[in-house]
């Protein structure tokens, strides 16, 4: 009989290793794979018989770019692009953009639920830079962009959307479900889809309510000091690390002019001509080069993060799975002696931390915004992930009894070597995770 009840529960044992496992599994790639999530804003400004354009891209990327791209049939239109997300070595992704034609467009970070796809028929989007060039390189109007568009699954850009504008003022809005098409004067977009989001929700994003106030309360002009003004008043500064806007790109569709500003910066301003760029052939240059140095710039190039700094986040991603695998043995423990003497409270003190932190660690992995916003961080959605911004103050109060428990466990001769080995290794980590967190800020309440 004892033979057949140990079978079913080794059986339950090996399973439950399994599932472990797999989850560790899951929860590591998770952590290893790179979000990339940024905020932005842009405006339209239809007078006098002009159109301007104007994006702000509020990134923490360090390697923005603009290239020009001639045209490579009869029928095609050449253009210019601006961008700072690699997508391989050689290639950037466009975040905002004008043709010859005087079509304009800009990409913002925006979330749509997700839903059944409409569009399973269409064709596929395997290559996002390419697409996004290609509207330019194809298309002379809004009309036309729509036209492309609607070719396309353009679904799978879940947390992103689009605006087009060309030369007669017209825009169309690209979600990820829906298309909108518009003809005012002026209009303000961030990082939100308007078809799911009324005007009183939209002016909780400070950038798009600065934006909107300003136009309020002065005169619609298509002048460049105008638009520069406006979008000064619509860039991002933060306390922490002096970050914000990456780049603010002014377009003219008439004269087919850009006008380039960099890092929240509007004192300096570098000027394109699309058709002089055009006459060089294709070339891509490195917009910091173009401009005098930026301290807050040369800051956050030396800011190591997860999500710049590839070792960073496989050592997170391991010492989250060594602090899961230690937390199911420490518990184990407890377990067994929950009716002995032995069975402390400073056990279930680790066991707990350690809990804890790995779902921290999985956070810091999955959400860049914590490395650049004051601590305590406040998610914009998410309680949890704004109360989880505690727990490295809980593990700087814990880390004295958790260390004088481990002294202790190190001078009991009960105790076997390999727990007091875990013992030991689990306080580095923490020491070491202290020390990370008071490199990237996440003590630092005090400056709020």
């Amino acid at each position: 009989m004892s033979v057949l009840r140990r079978k079913p529960l080794r059986r339950l044992k090996e399973q439950v290793l399994k599932n472990t496992i797999g989850t560790l599994g899951v929860l590591i790639c998770t952590m290893l794979l790179v979000h990339d999530l940024t905020a932005c804003s842009m405006y339209k400004i239809t007078t006098d018989g002009k159109t301007m354009v104007g994006c702000n891209y509020d990134a923490w990327f360090t390697t923005p770019k603009i290239w020009f791209e001639n045209a490579r049939t009869p029928d095609e239109y050449g253009a210019g692009f601006t961008g700072a997300r690699e997508v391989s070595n050689n290639r950037t992704a466009p975040q905002s953009g004008m043709n010859e034609a005087g079509l304009a467009f800009s990409r913002l970070v925006a979330y749509y639920p997700a839903q059944e796809n409409p569009f399973r028929d269409r064709l596929v989007i395997a290559d996002e830079a390419a697409y996004l060039s290609d509207i330019l390189h194809t298309c002379a109007n809004v009309e036309e962009a729509r036209e492309y568009i609607e070719r396309f699954d353009h679904s799978i850009f879940l947390e992103d959307v689009f605006i087009y504008v060309d030369g007669s003022g017209k825009y169309l809005i690209v979600e990820p479900y829906q298309i909108i098409s518009g003809d005012d004067a002026s209009y303000l977009l961030s990082n939100f889809c308007p078809s799911i989001t009324d005007n009183e929700q939209a002016r909780k994003l400070e950038r798009f309510r600065n934006g909107e106030d300003f136009l309020s309360e002065h005169t619609l002009s298509s002048s460049l000091s105008f638009c520069r003004s406006l979008s000064d008043t619509m860039h991002v500064c933060r306390n922490k690390k002096g970050d914000g806007t990456l780049l603010t790109s002014i377009w003219d569709t008439k004269e087919r002019l850009l006008v380039l500003y960099f890092y929240h910066s509007y004192d300096q301003e570098v000027r394109f001509d699309l058709t002089t760029e055009l006459s060089k052939g294709d070339h891509v240059m490195a917009i910091p080069e173009l401009f005098p140095e930026n301290a807050e710039f040369e800051e956050l190039k030396s800011y190591k993060t997860p999500f710049n700094t590839p070792e960073l986040r496989i050592t997170l991603a391991l010492l989250g799975a060594f602090l899961s695998i230690t937390t199911l043995y420490f518990v184990r423990q407890i377990w067994r002696n929950r009716h002995s003497r032995s069975a402390g409270n400073s056990l279930n003190l680790v066991a707990g931390l350690n809990i804890l932190l790995t779902g921290y660690l999985f956070i810091l992995a999955t959400n860049v915004s914590v490395f650049y916003f004051d601590a305590p961080y406040k998610h914009y959605s998410s309680g949890l992930i704004s109360a989880s911004s505690y727990i490295p103050f809980l593990v700087l109060l814990a880390i004295v009894p958790v260390t004088r428990f481990t002294i202790r466990n190190l001078r009991a001769e009960k105790r076997y070597l390999w727990f007091k080995m875990l013992l030991v290794t689990n306080n580095l980590i923490y020491f070491i995770l202290l020390v990370g967190f008071g490199y990237w800020g996440l003590f630092t309440f005090w400056k709020q």
